[in-house]
């Protein structure tokens, strides 16, 4: 009587040692991801929490007497508004245009018949290592009529030689045979670049996206250099000047506090900065999870080859 065979999984082959290992995997990993997670926590539950006791230090774990107030007084600051719309602006514009000129670059880069082509990628990958410094940079900026000018924040970060690498790496990677089966067909080099190399490059350019859009969200330093004129300051660079003054808002506000209730909300020091940094976190935030899918593969196969 034949008997049949009953196939076991690999997961019911591991040993006794691989399964201790990969449960101290999870382990240790799930307490680092606690550890990096926490410190964003802390500032959410701090700034939703009685303001007395977020400045006593007795908020830790959980929210203790739960309100909102502290958002409605930083959101009522004034110039937030318009702030915001520089920020995202800037954000939007500049991560557009830096990943349209990291693909070109890049794609330019890999083709052979570009003139001098070593030449200009060397010279392009050499300014990540040396640059004039902040004064000759901000002569060359007033010479160029950018300062107190909103692309001051766009044009001098269209192109980033890292993100050129990434790109470059990553269409080295695609069969050189799909080039040449367009170019037979008569595709020209633009052809090729908007309707075969780009479509393909999914993956990496929402990484260069994310990076883009990430420095230009953050960016304050630009502001602070260039910009006198308020109506062209970004929300970083307004919420970074209101928590230099965050003791002077909050004793207007407590000025205003007729009451012990009231007092138990009135905004603090310490709420205001905790407050502000999660509105200037949160957003790219929740941007990230719309690129995760791409990240981790972009970087891996621009990484493939040198």
């Amino acid at each position: 009587m034949a008997t049949a065979k009953v196939s076991i999984s690999p997961a019911m082959r591991r040993t006794t040692g691989e399964k201790i290992y990969n449960v101290v995997n999870v382990i240790i990993l799930s307490l680092f991801s606690l550890i990096c997670a926490y410190p964003f926590y802390f500032l959410i539950i701090n700034s939703l929490s009685s303001n007395q006791a977020a400045a006593a230090g007795e908020v830790t774990w959980r929210v203790i007497g739960w309100h909102w107030d502290n958002y409605k007084t930083v959101l009522g600051l004034d110039g937030l508004g318009q702030a915001a719309w520089i920020s995202v602006v800037r954000t939007v514009i500049g991560t557009v245009l830096t990943v349209l000129a990291s693909a070109y670059l890049g794609f330019m880069f890999t083709q052979q018949k570009m003139w001098k082509r070593s030449f200009w990628y060397r010279f392009v990958v050499i300014t990540m290592y040396f640059n004039a410094g902040l004064i000759p940079m901000f002569i060359t900026m007033k010479n160029y009529g950018l300062t107190n000018n909103f692309w001051v924040y766009i044009l001098p970060a269209i192109v980033q030689p890292f993100n050129i690498i990434l790109v470059k790496t990553y269409i080295e990677s695609i069969p050189a045979s799909l080039q040449e089966a367009a170019e037979v067909d008569g595709a020209g080099t633009m052809t090729v670049f908007w309707k075969i190399v780009l479509p393909m490059c999914t993956p990496i350019l929402a990484t260069v996206a994310i990076f883009s859009a990430v420095n230009q969200w953050n960016s304050f330093q630009d502001t602070l250099i260039y910009m006198t004129d308020s109506k062209l300051w970004s929300l970083q660079y307004l919420l970074y000047t209101y928590i230099n003054q965050a003791s002077s808002i909050a004793n207007s506000v407590k000025a205003n506090a007729a009451n012990a209730a009231l007092l138990a909300t009135a905004a603090t020091p310490t709420a205001i900065r905790m407050t502000v940094s999660v509105i200037v976190v949160l957003p790219i935030m929740f941007v990230y999870p719309f690129f995760q899918r791409f990240f981790v593969k972009g970087m891996m196969l621009g990484a493939v080859k040198g």
